[in-house]
């Protein structure tokens, strides 16, 4: 395996609409994107789809944003893309898959009518980003690693070498702390 572009080169490709951007890109964020993608779809096709709109809407972004992290850049594109297919594949199925169980998780800490309406408030993003720096690193990274990559309970577990019940306590706790401190912000909850 060969050594990957630096992240400003590939920007820089980027900026000068040259196409091996998306190549190399795709060779050094290509296995973490699709992880994502997977998380939330698993569906292969589906996976697949938003992987080529993840590129092209990086392509088309690039001109008028210089992305400080490369890696979040995309990630957060195919998060997104992965998000809007999941979407509108269960639009009718509403309960299905691991996605259905994060949303019902979140529901304390935000009203499911409002839910989607206020992820999309910068304000609410810089509480939660204030939530998150105020927390111990343990249960940061497997908050984030279930809310932001959908890992399941046991891919936590596993990653953090620690049983399915300390995972589920962590997230528990977690969930009530952010609902209190959305609470004194004043978000609904």
């Amino acid at each position: 395996m060969g050594q990957f572009l630096e992240d400003e080169k590939i920007i820089e490709l980027y900026w000068v609409r040259d196409q091996r951007a998306i190549t190399c890109s795709q060779q050094k964020y290509g296995a973490y994107c699709h992880k994502i993608a997977q998380n939330v779809l698993h569906n292969e096709s589906d996976c697949e789809e938003c992987m080529n709109d993840t590129w092209f809407r990086a392509w088309n972004s690039m001109p008028t944003e210089r992305p400080g992290i490369l890696q979040a850049f995309l990630g957060a594109i195919t998060r997104n893309l992965s998000l809007d297919r999941y979407r509108k594949n269960h639009s009718k199925k509403r309960g299905e898959g691991e996605i259905s169980y994060i949303y019902e998780e979140m529901q304390d800490c935000i009203s499911g009518e409002n839910m989607e309406l206020h992820v999309e408030n910068m304000e609410l993003a810089e509480m939660i980003n204030r939530f998150l720096a105020g927390m111990k690193t343990e249960n940061r990274r497997i908050f984030v690693r279930r809310y932001w990559y959908f890992d399941s309970i046991a891919e936590i577990a596993k990653r953090f070498s620690v049983s399915e019940s300390k995972v589920k306590s962590s997230l528990m706790r977690s969930r009530e702390s952010l609902r209190k401190c959305l609470a004194q912000e004043g978000i609904e909850v």
